[in-house]
């Protein structure tokens, strides 16, 4: 399987864990009010561009956008206080998890994701002690259609690029932080519009186990994808068709 055909089929299963528990607006909107707080102009606030252009693309209603703004930039003075907060777990297998969430409670977040790490087979983990064997990047995801994969690669690594991994219907870069304001400018002012950008922790090595365990951890993640309170999950497993023939 190639590597678009794995993002699509992950990308299907955060889909419909979204659709499932009918919550994606909640964090959508918890996306805008955490990026307004560094200020409510989207034209000076990239993370707050990038959070709008995302709830956009899900068809969120103008009114729900600019309530978000509000609340976060403070002028809406009714809004609840959401704190971002990052727990560490080892899920089967001794893989690692990071759990990324916005909450206005975190005992009740944390209580819940202990809950679902637990029964998935898996431990919570002292601050640090997961989060070492990820790094902060810039992720960028273009539909291949149409595209010169070199072209886009000399646009994003004179951006800054780190990485760019073409394959038949996708395009991955990938970047430090600092550089994801920059290749995103880049692309744009080609007249690419990337399919999915984000700033996500990436593995610096990922694991192979085997498709049971791998099947186990993809499983843990979806469960936790399912809590209101959680916005991201990430993992050090790499993905095996032999595991996604379980999971489908």
């Amino acid at each position: 399987m190639s590597g678009h055909s794995k993002w699509k089929t992950i990308q299907r299963t955060k889909n419909s864990a979204d659709a499932k528990r009918g919550a994606l607006f909640t964090r959508l909107t918890r996306d805008i009010i955490v990026a307004a707080r560094d200020g409510g102009s989207p034209d000076t606030n990239f993370k707050l561009r990038l959070a709008i252009e995302k709830a956009k693309s899900s068809s969120m209603p103008k009114d729900n956008i600019e309530r978000a703004v509000r609340k976060g930039t403070g002028e809406d003075k009714d809004g609840v206080a959401f704190e971002q907060a990052m727990y560490e777990a080892y899920g089967p297998a001794g893989s690692g998890v990071l759990i990324q969430v916005f909450t206005d409670n975190r005992n009740r977040s944390v209580s819940e994701i202990r809950r679902v790490v637990t029964r998935g087979n898996g431990n919570m983990a002292e601050a640090g002690a997961v989060s070492w064997q990820f790094t902060r990047k810039a992720y960028i995801a273009l539909n291949a259609e149409g595209l010169d994969p070199d072209k886009v690669f000399e646009l994003a690594a004179d951006a800054g690029a780190d990485d760019v991994q073409p394959s038949e219907d996708v395009i991955e870069i990938y970047a430090a932080p600092e550089h994801f304001g920059s290749i995103v400018h880049a692309l744009e002012k080609a007249g690419i519009k990337p399919a999915e950008s984000e700033l996500r922790m990436e593995p610096n090595q990922k694991l192979e186990l085997d498709p049971e365990s791998t099947a186990a951890v993809l499983k843990l993640v979806e469960h936790l994808e399912e809590l209101d309170d959680v916005q991201s999950v990430y993992y050090n497993v790499e993905v095996s068709d032999a595991a996604l023939a379980l999971l489908a």
